[in-house]
């Protein structure tokens, strides 16, 4: 009986030992990671988890003693209890042990894979919520374009919602063909539809606009529109707006046929791989193969698909000769031969068929976020131009304020009251309604960077510089402050306009990055050109114009004072 205590109590022993090592283990394997532990988790929970695991491990030490000692005062009378008491501790330690590795290590990971899902999402939403989706994205595209004030911006904005909204009743796929001018797209169309529709000479600058036609597909619904876009890479004015047209129409396709007469140029490969980062579904389609041998046409077709690798999969590179060159037969008779765009007909009325509901959904939610974009964009450039004029406001003001106080703690309170009423002026630029207070706490926030990350010095020996090559040395003294003070305040409102377009965060980087990037903006050559002329203008003249005029009144006062014959009134130098 003794020695099955004493085997039972190395058991125990040994079990214990493997606990102490899987819970020592687990910060060991989470320091094996590519990052530290502090970036792996929040801090909070990294506390937790080691305070967690030291608790496990002292109740650990204080178990296998009490554990051992319980067990041999059970065993003598009931061993079968005294073992299956055993293992519930071992069960309950190994549970205990499984929820902190889940909830510290297994946990985040899954919390981050369901994120992931959640961004990609969208994407895989059936073409029903697409739709809905863009309803809501030109709801808010509206509300987007009462915001801005230039008139034409605003209309064209406003017509081209309208335009979006039409095409989410119509009942048509956008089948656009875009390529270079000779590639032959105009006899590609011709094929396709089965009747002369244009000019199939090889010419540059056939298809001068747009043109579309209509084909019907069977076992397809929709009704196809076909457009014979103008080519691109066509040379002068002329080209450069057609080819403009040209891309328009490619962004606003359900699906594009790039066509092309060879190996693909990198002039085309350009176009090609935005089109299809932009997420627009494209079918290349290699013409002209009657000009080539057989083993040429491989060549060429091995060379594309290893070039648009993960841009456009094998099956949508598709080779045709859809306007054959005439041959001589050995009796003197011209054949025309047929053309062969088979391939591409099937592969298209697959596509179609298969994905033809998704594209229209994703090419109409493609075009609202698209305007809601460039809507945003507009209203951000006029939102900037409006912080500028209220930045270049202040920076003189400050500049002002500073010159005609000549105590320190004044100048201080000044300027901290200067850029507190700038901070809460550009925060109503950009919707977000901040008081005196709140504005005040920023600005002597960004003060204490300014000072901290050495900006104030840099600035004041940068301007000192710039200021003795323009006027004269013993103004320099005199107004150095008053101009350092305005450059400042514009790093300081230029790093606010940053912090309010990101929803009031200054980012990754912190309030030190947003300042440093803005001082180094500020120190280019033309800035500081410009700045110290603006300032020589509204600062330096006026400031030297008033010292002249109270010169000029001491003088007068000096001369008046009555004088003795005998005793000469001794004038002293002036401080300045």
């Amino acid at each position: 009986m003794i020695q099955s205590i004493i085997a039972k109590k190395f058991e125990i022993d040994h079990l214990m030992s493997n606990f102490c090592q899987i819970a020592y283990s687990l910060p060991k394997r989470l320091r094996s990671k590519k990052m530290p532990l502090s970036k792996t988790m929040p801090l909070p929970r990294l506390f937790l988890l080691f305070l967690g695991l030291t608790l496990i491990l002292g109740m650990i030490l204080w178990l296998v003693n009490s554990i051992y000692r319980l067990y041999i005062s059970i065993s003598f009378t009931a061993p079968i209890f005294a073992n299956l008491l055993l293992l519930l501790i071992m069960a309950l330690l190994g549970l205990l042990i499984y929820i902190f590795v889940y909830y510290f290590y297994l946990s985040p990971k899954e919390k981050k894979s369901r994120r992931k899902s959640r961004q990609i999402s969208p994407t895989t939403l059936p073409p029903l919520q697409k739709t809905e989706a863009a309803e809501e994205n030109l709801k808010a595209i509206r509300q987007q374009v009462q915001q801005i004030q230039d008139q034409v911006s605003q209309q064209v904005l406003f017509k081209r919602s309208q335009e979006i909204e039409t095409n989410l009743a119509r009942g048509e796929l956008q089948v656009v063909i875009f390529g270079t001018g000779s590639a032959g797209k105009t006899s590609l169309v011709n094929a396709l539809i089965g009747e002369m529709v244009g000019n199939v000479e090889a010419t540059m600058g056939t298809t001068e606009v747009g043109e579309t036609y209509r084909l019907k597909l069977k076992g397809l619904a929709r009704e196809i529109l076909i457009t014979d876009t103008p080519g691109i890479l066509e040379a002068g004015v002329a080209g450069t707006e057609r080819e403009k047209l040209a891309r328009q129409l490619a962004t606003q396709s359900d699906l594009l046929l790039f066509v092309i007469d060879n190996d693909l140029r990198q002039s085309e490969y350009e176009p090609l791989q935005y089109l299809a980062a932009m997420g627009k579904r494209s079918l290349l389609v290699f013409n002209k193969t009657d000009l080539y041998t057989d083993e040429d046409q491989q060549v060429i077709l091995k060379q594309l698909r290893e070039r648009l690798k993960g841009i456009i999969s094998s099956a949508d590179i598709i080779p045709i000769a859809a306007n054959p060159q005439p041959l001589q037969l050995e009796n003197g008779q011209i054949f025309s031969p047929e053309p062969e765009i088979i391939p591409l007909i099937k592969r298209l009325a697959t596509v179609l068929r298969a994905e033809g509901e998704d594209l229209v959904a994703d090419n109409i939610l493609l075009q609202s976020q698209r305007l809601g974009d460039e809507a945003r964009k507009i209203i951000d450039r006029q939102r900037r131009r409006q912080a500028d004029q209220i930045i270049d406001r202040y920076q003189w003001i400050g500049a002002g304020v500073i010159a005609v106080t000549p105590l320190p703690v004044i100048d201080l309170l000044a300027t901290v009251a200067v850029n507190a009423q700038m901070v809460v002026e550009i925060g109503q630029v950009y919707g977000c309604e901040i008081n005196s207070e709140r504005g005040k706490e920023l600005a002597i926030s960004l003060g204490k960077t300014l000072v901290s990350l050495g900006v104030v010095k840099g600035a004041v020996e940068l301007l000192a510089r710039a200021l003795q090559t323009n006027i004269a040395t013993y103004i320099v003294g005199k107004v150095i402050q008053a101009v350092t003070a305005a450059y400042l305040t514009r790093i300081a409102g230029k790093s606010f306009v940053e912090y309010f377009r990101h929803d009031q965060d200054w980012g990754d980087g912190g309030i030190s990055e947003v300042v440093q990037r803005q001082f180094q903006l500020s120190k280019k050559d033309e800035f500081i050109k410009a700045f110290v002329v603006d300032a020589i203008n509204k600062v330096v003249k006026p400031f030297t114009d008033v010292w002249n005029t109270e010169e000029e009144k001491d003088e007068d006062d000096v001369e008046l004072t009555p004088r003795s014959t005998s005793t000469q009134i001794q004038i002293p130098d002036d401080d300045w």
